[in-house]
């Protein structure tokens, strides 16, 4: 069986989407934010406001891909079945020059913990219980191959049975976010680089 796409959000200034669907009632400019999002999904959850930006971006979004109804795509899978493949073009450099900053007077821990783009990934496992494989990928662009490559060889070879993957990248006041939930699945769209991109730019 291939794997397939089964469910995918896309977050920019643009769109605010899950499979297609507009998620929320907000305007464009009053998505600009994570936070408004957070505040839409009216959920409690402290840590979430301690963040950087981009493990905010990422953790959202991730909610909005996983939450399906009133129960979570991962309902019947192991916490370690389940992998994640995130890739970032400006990683954590938003986070990283705050911490800069920081180092001439007494350096932040609270920032210093964010200085690693891999952090988002441990956001969203810490959120959900999830304990499988992760992958964090840096590259200039949405690299679907690259994506790909390594969704099959989690699913295929290292014993996972569902991945999240996909684009995370925030630089300045833009974000650029198209996540995925891959399955071997027949009701989805077949996994490939070429689907990647048009739900990407769609």
């Amino acid at each position: 069986m291939k794997l397939s796409i089964s469910h995918n959000v896309l977050i920019n200034r643009q769109i605010t989407a899950r499979n297609g669907v507009p998620l929320v009632s907000l305007s464009k400019k009053e998505t600009s934010r994570p936070e408004d999002l957070y505040i839409e999904l009216s959920y409690n959850y402290p840590k979430f406001f301690k963040m950087d930006i981009l493990c905010k971006w990422a953790w959202i979004s991730a909610e909005y891909l996983l939450k399906n109804n009133d129960e979570f795509l991962y309902n019947g899978l192991q916490k370690d079945e389940i992998g994640v493949v995130l890739a970032s073009s400006h990683g954590c450099l938003d986070v990283d020059k705050k911490y800069s900053n920081t180092i001439t007077n007494f350096p932040s821990p609270a920032l210093f913990v964010y200085t690693l783009p891999n952090i988002m990934l441990g956001e969203i496992c810490i959120r959900h219980g999830f304990k499988g494989e992760q992958t964090c990928l840096i590259s200039e662009r949405f690299d679907t191959d690259e994506l790909c490559f390594w969704v099959n060889d989690l699913i295929e070879n290292r014993g996972m049975k569902a991945c999240i993957c996909g684009w995370v990248d925030i630089a300045d006041e833009e974000h650029d976010i198209c996540l995925f939930w891959v399955t071997k699945n027949e009701n989805g769209l077949i996994l490939s680089p070429a689907t990647m991109q048009k739900l990407y730019k769609n």
